[in-house]
């Protein structure tokens, strides 16, 4: 059953709003470590998977970064402020798509195969293990106050915490039976799962 929503302004809207802040730091924190290793890692075994994951996270990150800035100041009550960040967190979703699925395609095309990386399945299985609880914590306080901006970047963390699944299949897949196109395949879900939400987030469905 959904808790009930909090009346705007109020005693428990503005702890909720500070807590939202709070985790949004502590994505922030996770996910700029996230992005660097998945990049630098993907880089190293030609991944196309953990590269787009990586850069998934640095996407995550700014969205972290524009709820920070939601829940800042006069800003906080502001129901201006909140259309303006639910838009820029939709934006995110739209950058990362085109990429993701233009590097998978040719992948596919010129049969890139990606090289093991044990790196890679550690970061993977880390995040299933931390953004399913920041996803739902910020979705379930999204819903309370009424953030659609909120709750949309909890999307985000559970899209990466199933990315995270779909990437340490393929990983683990390439590693032990040399599948090489799970990678590719693994990116293009990864572009699919972003265009779909982004649409719901530039709505302003996600808390709904």
């Amino acid at each position: 059953m959904e808790a009930a929503r909090v009346e705007h302004g109020s005693a428990d809207y503005l702890r909720l709003t500070n807590r939202a802040k709070w985790l949004s730091w502590a994505s922030l924190v996770y996910m700029s470590l996230e992005g660097i290793v998945g990049v630098v890692a993907g880089i190293a075994a030609g991944s196309i998977a953990l590269i787009g994951f990586g850069i998934d996270s640095a996407i995550e990150g700014f969205a972290s970064v524009v709820i920070v800035w939601r829940f800042t100041g006069s800003r906080t009550l502001s129901h201006e402020a909140e259309d303006r960040a639910q838009k820029l967190v939709a934006v995110q979703f739209f950058i990362l798509a085109p990429y993701v699925a233009l590097e998978s395609v040719r992948a596919l095309i010129e049969s890139s195969r990606a090289e093991e990386s044990l790196v890679g399945i550690a970061l993977a299985a880390s995040s299933l293990i931390v953004m399913p609880w920041l996803g739902r914590a910020k979705q379930r306080i999204g819903g309370r106050i009424g953030s659609s901006a909120t709750a949309s970047e909890g999307k985000q963390n559970l899209l990466c915490a199933y990315l995270a699944a779909a990437l340490l299949v393929g990983l683990l897949a390439n590693a032990l039976f040399g599948a090489w196109w799970l990678d590719p395949a693994v990116g293009l879900l990864i572009a699919g799962l972003a265009l779909y939400e982004g649409r719901e987030s530039w709505r302003g469905e996600a808390c709904c």
